[in-house]
């Protein structure tokens, strides 16, 4: 159960993109704002400038859509996770905090190259690449491994840099032909670690 007393009627909400995890931005919700949240699966706020309810996206269409809620341990702060439907911030960027860039961005590639599976375009490498095969997804994997190393230890890093982006992307369009994750991976990674 949400207090919403603790805090004369309004607890905290940080909005967290599901798949990426980066922290988009920070509102407020009373009951009825809550109830309305969970009852559409878009996330509404109690708007304290406007003094009304208010769901992110009603004018731009940029909605947030619930995947999961958490309650934080005092039962006074709401986490989001949500799948945002455009950028979340009224300045059109991503988020409402000025970060440098997405730290998360494998998972939001990771996403991409999943969207590009289900809705196939013709002009899509990640289409071109799919059409082949598992066999040439994988020689692509193992060419941009080679080229990974040879920059390594003959080349600018730069050059190391780029070759490294391939090899990631590849192997994250192999992953996706093969449906496993990149959170599998990384909790495996994890499991390895303790």
């Amino acid at each position: 159960m949400i207090d919403f007393d603790k805090s004369n009627g309004l607890v905290p909400v940080v909005i967290q993109h599901f798949h990426t995890l980066e922290v988009l931005m920070l509102g407020y919700m009373n009951a009825e704002a809550w109830e309305l949240t969970e009852k559409t699966k878009k996330v509404t706020f109690f708007s304290r400038s406007k003094n009304r309810l208010w769901t992110k996206g009603e004018e731009s269409g940029n909605f947030l859509e619930v995947k999961s809620t958490h309650v934080d341990c005092d039962n006074d702060t709401l986490l989001i996770k949500a799948k945002p439907l455009g950028p979340t911030c009224h300045t059109g960027s991503r988020s409402c905090f000025n970060t440098e860039f997405n730290q998360n961005f494998l998972f939001e590639l990771e996403e991409v190259i999943s969207q590009r599976y289900e809705f196939p375009s013709e002009d899509s490498y990640v289409n071109k690449l799919r059409k082949k095969g598992i066999t040439k997804i994988s020689q692509k994997v193992g060419e941009e491994a080679v080229e990974t190393v040879i920059a390594a230890l003959r080349e600018t890093d730069k050059d190391f840099i780029n070759e490294s982006s391939d090899l990631l992307f590849h192997l994250l369009v192999l992953l996706r032909e093969k449906e496993i994750s990149l959170k599998k991976i990384a909790k495996n990674l994890e499991s390895r670690h303790k």
